[in-house]
């Protein structure tokens, strides 16, 4: 699934309390590892379906196919989840963030695991990723630095790529239902990090923006939906973006900040993770198909090698985020553009199977550390006030690349 992403980050709404303190600047830290348990258990809870779902298929009565829908509702609750909980940690704080996501993840985790028809378990699903957003948005918030974020997002794109695996070997070992609650292991670290993390209390006392949170819960799900149903889904989504438009310039203190969407460094960030975000999701799905196609290896051979592949690439992604401080933003940044390019372009031109692992290597590395980086970059241009709110906006780019990916890679092999 989309790791987690899944998953930071002007002028404050009147009138407002003096904002708090940073994370980054505070005293006192979350240790890092907390903050990694607080958010990535997410990621292999989005991709724990991936390899068992003909027999939650057969368990439901519906076909394999309508079983993938399990995977599309949390990647649309993922997306749309992030700004709304961001929202909240902006308005309530950080402890009320973590208790209302407490309660949709252990709700979300018992509907799912326990429903007897799929049209019960997707709601459920859809719960164990608002949740799992809030977590995650909090564990950023509380990031603060590269090496802190990059701990986290290194954290995403391991457990991302073992999640498919440790759902199957959950569902032979126990159930198959039991594989859905891989995700609750997250709430693991809820006590630890409200105990140790600073006090951070609401950002703004502005009334809640509705209509505002409302718009881009729209455009967001119709992004994600224009994969599946191109032209209506496309359609929606101009008519939406334009009502937001609107909506922004008449309220630009609002749910969605208007001297944010103003702002180069914030704007070309997103982007930049977006864009390596539909690249990874892209050649995620691809490469199996490439390497099927291009060499004689047997399915365990290519699974076994992409795995190795992504968690190498993972890895890297934390050492870079580690030394990312003294090699500078513009080293940074060229490391990975010039990477980020040079991935897809391999993969369409490269007959060489052990080149194609590579490949996925470069991907999962180039987003996984973008991730880390360019979330920093972002919060760093707004106010302490605007941080949650930057995470959300940042982290929905991000998620679109998961939903463009997928069907990016499908034109590519069909073709």
């Amino acid at each position: 699934m989309p790791e987690p992403a899944l998953t930071e980050p002007v002028k404050p709404a009147a009138p407002a309390p003096s904002p708090s303190p940073s994370p980054a600047k505070s005293a006192r830290q979350v240790p890092a590892l907390w903050l990694a348990l607080l958010a990535t258990p997410i990621a292999a809870g989005a991709n724990s379906p991936v390899l068992i779902l003909p027999e939650m298929a057969g368990s439901f009565g519906v076909r394999p196919a309508s079983a993938t829908w399990l995977v599309t509702a949390f990647a649309w609750a993922m997306a749309v989840g992030t700004p709304l909980m961001a929202g909240l940690l902006r308005l309530r704080g950080l402890r009320t963030t973590l208790r209302v996501s407490t309660v949709l993840v252990l709700a979300g985790t018992l509907v799912a695991a326990l429903a007897p028809w799929m049209a019960l378990a997707l709601p459920g699903r859809a719960a164990q990723a608002v949740g799992g957003a809030g977590l995650i948005t909090s564990a950023m918030s509380l990031a603060g630095s590269v090496r802190r974020m990059g701990v986290i997002t290194a954290g995403f794109g391991v457990l991302g790529a073992v999640g498919p695996l440790l759902g199957s070997l959950i569902a032979d070992a126990l159930s198959w239902r039991v594989s859905l609650a891989v995700s609750a292991l997250a709430l693991l670290a809820v006590p630890a990090v409200t105990r140790t993390a600073p006090r951070i209390p609401p950002t703004t006392a502005a009334p809640f923006d509705a209509r505002g949170a409302s718009l881009l819960v729209a455009l967001a799900t119709a992004l994600v939906f224009i994969p599946h149903c191109p032209l209506p889904a496309a359609g929606a989504a101009l008519a939406v973006a334009g009502l937001l438009t609107a909506h922004v310039r008449a309220r630009p203190d609002g749910f969605v900040p208007a001297t944010l969407l103003r702002t180069p460094a914030f704007l070309s960030a997103a982007l930049l993770a977006c864009a390596l975000s539909t690249s990874y999701f892209t050649l995620l799905f691809a490469i199996p198909q490439l390497l099927a196609a291009r060499t004689h290896w047997s399915t365990a051979t290519i699974g076994s090698g992409q795995l190795l592949a992504l968690l190498t690439g993972s890895f890297l992604s934390l050492a870079l985020a580690a030394v990312s401080a003294r090699l500078g933003r513009r080293r940074v940044l060229t490391v990975l553009i010039t990477l980020g390019a040079l991935a897809p372009v391999t993969a369409a031109v490269s007959p060489w199977a052990p080149l194609l692992l590579l490949v996925a290597a470069m991907a999962v590395f180039t987003t996984t550390a973008g991730n880390a980086t360019l979330a920093v970059y972002a919060t760093q241009v707004a106010p302490d006030a605007q941080r949650p709110t930057v995470i959300g906006l940042f982290s929905l780019c991000y998620q679109l690349g998961g939903a463009f990916g997928p069907a990016i890679a499908a034109l590519i092999t069909l073709t």
